[in-house]
């Protein structure tokens, strides 16, 4: 009998861990449905089969405020279709207390105070927004501090957004960081007047880098230095990269460096003028660089091309082979022309698609020409 009990006194301790421990604070789950909660979503016209099959605990939770949640998005301007996205994608909103609700639209309201702009950034990033109380402490300290570095509030906002946890942590780790990345960019020459615009680009292009160690920066920039990168050139990889370079490491770095300096028969002067060109080859693993040379190769582009435009290892094969097809169909022969075309992003390479049909369709006009008249 004791065993019995014992297995499911285990097995309920099972199901408990796997509800998010911030919401378990304030909730009971219950064996059957909370039909108040289902009955209110179903008013609200969200999707509740989708609830089901993807958190279909939040449906026994008690209490639970879907009437609340709904209420103050509307009141901030969300459509009825939008709250019921909203409700559909992240239903663990519903079990936020309308306490805590309120005080995350006013802490929010202090970087993004237009509403509409507000409800969009909700729809997008639920999880952002309907988050635990006891991070409020947290989240204040760290805007007041990004605000102290006159950094603009739309990239605090985006910070919020869409790396939650760096907010949801004490202000220290953040300056330290911050401190971190403020001292690389002074060591390796740049001016003090475009710090602030530098440091903005490198956080809104990737907020997670709040979340790394500010030894892992330190450690790959004197590698990358060891390797014959010049301070500049450091500054100049360090704003491409996007920060990237705090999710690489030197072992990887040397593997893919030397695979690469190998397959393409370069110098160790000529790899990293391809490297600043082209970043890419720095933090793809050899592996995928692999397939992607072959890919390239195996549609008769030879590697000196590659060479002079190493940007397009940073599409994947199918993409290359896809924008190959839709050039030869018009006799452009990538294997003889420029492979810029190739690069950027869709709409890039549509406008740049665009504009070569066109100079291959439209009659060359010479205003000085003399014009053929019948005699």
């Amino acid at each position: 009998m004791l065993r019995l009990i014992a297995k499911s006194l285990c097995l309920r301790c099972q199901c408990a861990t796997a509800i998010p421990l911030h919401l378990r604070q304030c909730s009971t789950l219950s064996s059957a449905e909370n039909q108040q909660t289902v009955d209110a979503l179903y008013d609200l016209s969200v999707d509740i089969q989708k609830v089901r099959q993807l958190k279909s605990w939040v449906l026994h939770e008690c209490p639970a405020y879907t009437k609340q949640v709904a209420d103050l998005l509307k009141d901030m301007g969300a459509s009825g279709s939008v709250v019921a996205r909203i409700l559909a994608g992240h239903p663990e909103a519903i079990l936020c207390h309308p306490d805590q609700m309120r005080s995350q639209r006013e802490l929010w309201m202090s970087v993004c105070p237009k509403e509409k702009e507000l409800v969009g950034i909700i729809e997008k990033f639920p999880a952002s927004f309907f988050t635990s109380s006891s991070h409020h402490d947290d989240q204040r300290d760290n805007i007041a501090y990004f605000q102290s570095l006159n950094l603009n509030n739309r990239i605090i906002t985006k910070l919020m957004a869409s790396a939650p946890q760096s907010f949801s942590r004490p202000v220290e780790q953040n300056e330290l960081m911050v401190c971190t990345l403020q001292q690389a960019y002074q060591d390796l020459g740049g001016e003090e007047a475009n710090m602030k615009v530098w440091l903005q680009k490198l956080l809104s292009q990737n907020p997670f880098v709040l979340l790394k160690r500010p030894e892992v920066l330190r450690q790959n920039l004197l590698f990358l230095r060891d390797k014959g990168f010049s301070p500049a050139e450091l500054l100049r990889l360090l704003s491409k990269l996007r920060g990237f370079v705090t999710e690489l490491n030197p072992e990887c770095m040397s593997r893919t460096l030397a695979y690469s300096q190998d397959t393409m028969g370069c110098s160790e002067k000529e790899l990293r003028g391809i490297i600043l060109n082209c970043p890419a080859v720095l933090y793809y693993p050899d592996v995928i660089l692999a397939e992607r040379f072959k890919g390239l190769l195996g549609a008769g582009i030879s590697m000196s091309q590659i060479k002079e435009a190493p940007t397009v290892l940073e599409l994947t094969t199918q993409i290359v082979n896809y924008r190959i097809q839709r050039l030869r169909v018009y006799g452009y022969d990538i294997r003889t022309g420029s492979l810029e075309v190739l690069n950027g992003t869709k709409k890039e390479f549509e406008m740049s698609y665009g504009k070569l049909m066109l100079r291959r369709e439209r009659p060359i006009f010479n205003p000085v020409a003399p014009l053929k008249v019948d005699d």
